[in-house]
């Protein structure tokens, strides 16, 4: 395997074990052993490393090698970061977290979108809904959840606000998590469908406490019904 593409394997091999915490706070990664488990170069490992430690997940020290970082550290934003932690043992914690950060983003990014559309990106909400819509009885699988990623994403970038539209890999991390870690229901809620068309709806006709308030809906219906399969989940595995 050319060292390039190596280097790709190592990021995401010790990226996801830390973040599903197989590799804990404080453990170290010794760099002779890395290159017999690869069979890469020192400078594969090197520049995996780097990408590691710019994601604030291990740190480089002379005399003491890769030592692993608390979850404190680690870039929180990161699309790689939330993937790895979604795979742990902490995902539902996780996704209270996102969700919550979200219920205070998204119906902000609903109201500014309202005011500052443009035709195109409400063109693109109609069609995520339709979308939506139209794949709602197999709503658990990825072509549900590629419209559903469309409408979020569109709506952040409707704010044209680039602070709002910078948190998209937020929404995104809580649209795959529910899809990937069954979390999602078969068929898609028909309120939540009638939601999403009104917030497309009153950003279209420049309504932004409509926009904003089907929004805040949105985020509120979909924090709950996370956590009453969650419950459901934590249940079935203790009988």
């Amino acid at each position: 395997m050319p060292q390039n593409a190596l280097h790709d394997v190592i990021v995401e091999r010790w990226g996801a074990d830390i973040g599903a915490e197989r590799r804990t706070p404080g453990s170290r990664i010794i760099m002779d052993d890395a290159v017999a488990e690869f069979g890469a170069s020192r400078s594969a490992i090197r520049e995996a490393v780097r990408v590691l430690e710019s994601l604030g997940m291990v740190a480089s020290r002379q005399r003491v090698g890769i030592i692993v970082q608390p979850p404190e550290t680690w870039s929180p934003y990161d699309q790689r970061v939330l993937r790895w932690r979604l795979d742990g043992p902490r995902r539902a914690e996780l996704l209270q977290s996102l969700s919550e950060l979200r219920s205070a983003v998204e119906p902000v990014a609903a109201r500014l979108a309202a005011l500052h559309a443009t035709p195109a990106q409400c063109g693109a909400l109609t069609a995520a809904v339709i979308g939506m819509s139209s794949t709602s009885r197999a709503a658990d699988t990825d072509e549900y959840l590629a419209h559903d990623i469309d409408f979020h994403t569109t709506l952040l970038q409707a704010s044209h606000n680039v602070m709002l539209s910078s948190l998209s890999p937020i929404v995104v991390a809580v649209l795959e998590g529910r899809t990937h870690h069954d979390l999602m229901p078969d068929v898609a809620d028909p309120e939540a469908l009638r939601l999403h068309g009104e917030v497309a709806a009153g950003v279209q006709s420049r309504d932004a406490e409509r926009a904003e308030s089907a929004m805040r809906a949105i985020v509120a219906e979909s924090a709950e019904a996370m956590e009453q399969t969650t419950r459901a989940l934590r249940r079935s595995s203790n009988d």
